[in-house]
Parts: C-alpha cells; sequence; structure tokens
C-alpha cells in the first residue's frame, strides 16, 4: 500500500489515525476496535465491511 496513501487515510467514523496491518491486509482503527479490509491495494473504508476487533487483537496493538 502507498505510504503517502496511507498517510492521509483516516478512520471513516472517528477521524482517527489507521494502522496498516501488512499481513492481514487490513487497516486497523485502535480507537473504534475496527478492521477495514484492503483488496488489490484499494482500502475498503466502509464501516459495512469492516470486522470488529476481539479483545486480543486490541492487546497485541498496545
Amino acid at each position: 500500500m502507498d505510504k503517502k496513501l496511507l498517510e492521509i487515510l483516516a478512520c471513516p467514523i472517528c477521524k482517527s489515525v489507521l494502522i496498516h496491518d501488512k499481513n492481514a491486509q487490513e487497516l486497523i482503527c485502535k480507537a473504534d476496535r475496527l478492521a477495514f479490509p484492503v483488496r488489490d491495494d484499494i482500502p475498503v473504508m466502509l464501516e459495512d465491511d469492516a470486522r470488529t476487533l476481539t479483545s486480543e487483537e486490541v492487546e497485541k496493538l498496545k
């Protein structure tokens, strides 16, 4: 994923910074505990397509 694009992207819900998980191909919002998928190098920033992070996943991000 393009680093410049990642710098300007924000969570569509709370506008916080997103973390790129290269292995899972997701953009993660720690504040909302959501992971937005990245498909074919295109971030899908729709709340309906995001998955909720588990407590264990949130702890790993700290």
